[in-house]
């Protein structure tokens, strides 16, 4: 019989306990915001990948950077035909690649994949012990401890981010600072993305939705701007909101207000 649920009930991080305590071997089946697909065995993970996303070798090595544009689009050219065993060998035999290498990519693609399961909040599950592996993929034997530690962490980073922005309904407008120049700051790829969105016509949720980013990866930004005082949060039109939330600055006064903002950009840049 399968297990089933729903992540409400029953975190990613608690599936992979069970599957790692109990040594299972089966399929994990995840349905949220997309659908995830996971192969274990003996309690390892074997296999993962998104749907509607390639998870062919050749798009995991380019991605990995171990080969080049050109040879990419001549492995999809001359060798598409081909499952990912048979390319693997085909790399390494012409030389292109050490096993290790392939191994090497091909367990972190998993592992990323399994690791954007932590951010979904809600979502059906089963489990199912008779499936078996997709043909022709490499199969790996990936220990999930680490991976089990690091889902607690981002569910603790999660349920804190949960309680400090708990509607993404809500705008983004920069605070009234004379002086701060926006272009001076050093702030990463992901901020300066949502920086480009910040408008109080524009929820947290449609900014998101812009820079495909996760809930947990659009909080985790929006948290650090809050707290560097660079936004606050508004009420968009037609919106309400269940109970303000204060940034770092309020009831300061204007050298502890300096003081502070200098740290938390200090921090936004170690980011």
């Amino acid at each position: 019989m399968a297990l089933k649920g729903n992540l409400r009930d029953f975190s990613v991080t608690q599936l992979l306990n069970l599957i790692h305590l109990a040594h299972k071997t089966g399929a994990l089946k995840v349905k949220g915001e997309t659908t995830a697909n996971a192969y274990f065995r003996e309690g390892k993970l074997a296999y993962a990948q998104m749907d509607n996303e390639p998870d062919d070798l050749a798009t995991i090595l380019y991605r990995d950077k171990k080969i080049t544009r050109a040879q990419y689009r001549t492995l999809k050219s001359r060798a598409g035909h081909l499952n990912d065993k048979a390319l693997g060998l085909l790399l390494i035999n012409a030389g292109y690649l050490t096993q290790e290498d392939i191994l090497a990519s091909v367990q972190s693609h998993y592992l990323s994949t399994m690791q954007r399961l932590f951010a979904w909040a809600e979502g059906l599950f089963v489990f199912d012990a008779h499936a078996t592996p997709p043909n022709g993929k490499i199969l790996t034997k990936i220990g999930l401890g680490n991976l089990i530690i690091e889902g607690a962490r981002r569910l603790r980073e999660w349920e804190k981010l949960q309680d400090e922005i708990p509607n993404l309904n809500m705008a983004l407008k920069f605070t009234e600072r004379p002086g701060t120049d926006l272009r001076k700051l050093n702030l990463s790829v992901e901020e300066w993305r949502v920086v480009s969105y910040i408008n109080p016509r524009n929820t947290i949720r449609q900014i998101a939705r812009a820079t495909k980013m996760t809930d947990l990866e659009i909080r985790r930004i929006v948290y650090s701007l809050l707290q560097a005082g660079l936004v606050e949060l508004v009420r968009p039109e037609g919106q309400t909101i269940p109970k303000p939330i204060h940034t770092a600055l309020e009831g300061k006064s204007k050298e502890e207000q300096k003081s502070l903002v200098n740290r938390l950009i200090a921090r936004i840049r170690g980011l």
